[in-house]
């Protein structure tokens, strides 16, 4: 990977905040690390050229972080969230700073539609592969606070109960109504399902860390073919359904083993969520997508430029590497044509 462009790349990236024209999520950070690593990175600063044109400027801080558990998913508070991270990540290891974080952080996963914990997951992504470093530091730290900052729990969700493996869980995901509105309306509109609180907690427990790490890796996998099935439901908002599961399984290894378990259920609860919403009801056969092998699939992606093409194309190459099923590489092509 070339060091030098990311790191350039977040410089640029950290003069603005992590969203922009109210609540849209600012995907620079994530699309331009899977752009680098994929081998993409001559892209990347004319990419970035376009998008900084539509960020808004670093928020500022108010007053410190002090009652950390009342100012979780409070808005007015981004500026001294990203200062509070960048402060922890200054004083004390990131490892040590993630392990204290992430369960705090975990319950409210579907913060900003689920980016907060997958910019988290590119940004450690990074510094598990690729190594420590002052911009990619502050990288994990903007990441950090920006999930704090839009913290949103998935209605009902909680332990897993149930006796489901991903493929049937998946099925049993119900549609809500009135798929209108933003994110934060149609989550609140779970609760009215009556199949919901079974759902939200339907798959079966992983009794052993790499029983946790099989069940995320068939849930990115699984999500990343009912994209091919659905995704013509909202093409843009169900890539989360893939893409925050991948970030949570980037992030395991970073993470105490006891925190593996809980992680599974929120990824599910995640991915569940955003079927739920944004999922068409009805499925139609898988499109034809041109064919290609993993380096093709992301070229394509890279090509096209959208940073929701990009970065699921980065998701189902992992899929792909783990299971080896060239089925869910066509999920990218087909974001491609939606997009």
């Amino acid at each position: 990977m070339d060091d030098g462009i990311l790191n350039e790349a977040y410089q640029r990236l950290h003069r603005t905040g992590p969203e922009f024209e109210g609540w849209l999520s600012n995907h620079g950070p994530m699309a331009v690390e899977a752009l680098v690593r994929h081998g993409h990175g001559t892209r990347v600063h004319r990419w970035l050229d376009d998008y900084l044109r539509r960020l808004d400027e670093l928020p500022r801080g108010l007053r410190p972080i002090d009652d950390w558990r009342a100012a979780l998913g409070d808005p007015k508070r981004a500026g001294d969230w990203l200062t509070h991270f960048d402060r922890e990540l200054r004083d004390r290891p990131w490892r040590e700073v993630l392990g204290t974080w992430w369960p705090r952080l975990l319950p409210g996963i579907a913060a900003g539609a689920t980016h907060g914990v997958i910019r988290v997951g590119h940004a450690v992504r990074v510094l598990l592969n690729d190594g420590a470093g002052p911009d990619r530091l502050a990288e994990l730290g903007q990441a950090l606070g920006y999930w704090a900052t839009r913290w949103q729990p998935v209605p009902g969700a909680g332990p897993l109960t149930g006796r489901s493996d991903v493929p049937a869980a998946l099925a049993g995901v119900p549609r809500i109504a009135e798929q209108t509105g933003g994110i934060r309306e149609r989550l609140g509109r779970l609760p009215d399902l009556p199949q919901w609180p079974g759902v939200v907690t339907a798959l079966r427990p992983p009794t052993s860390p790499a029983e946790a790490e099989r069940t995320l890796t068939d849930l990115v996998h699984r999500a990343g073919l009912d994209y091919l099935r659905f995704g013509h439901g909202n093409p843009v908002m169900l890539v989360h359904a893939v893409t925050a599961p991948t970030a949570v399984l980037r992030t395991l290894p970073a993470l105490d083993p006891g925190l593996w378990a809980p992680s599974v259920a929120a990824a599910w609860s995640a991915t569940a969520a955003v079927t739920s919403v944004y999922a068409a009801p009805a499925a139609v056969p898988p499109p034809a997508v041109a064919p290609g092998g993993p380096a093709e699939v992301f070229a394509r992606a890279a090509r096209h430029g959208d940073a929701h093409v990009v970065k699921l194309a980065d998701a189902v190459l992992d899929a792909h590497a783990a299971t080896g099923d060239d089925r869910v590489l066509a999920a990218a092509g087909y974001a491609g044509q939606l997009i």
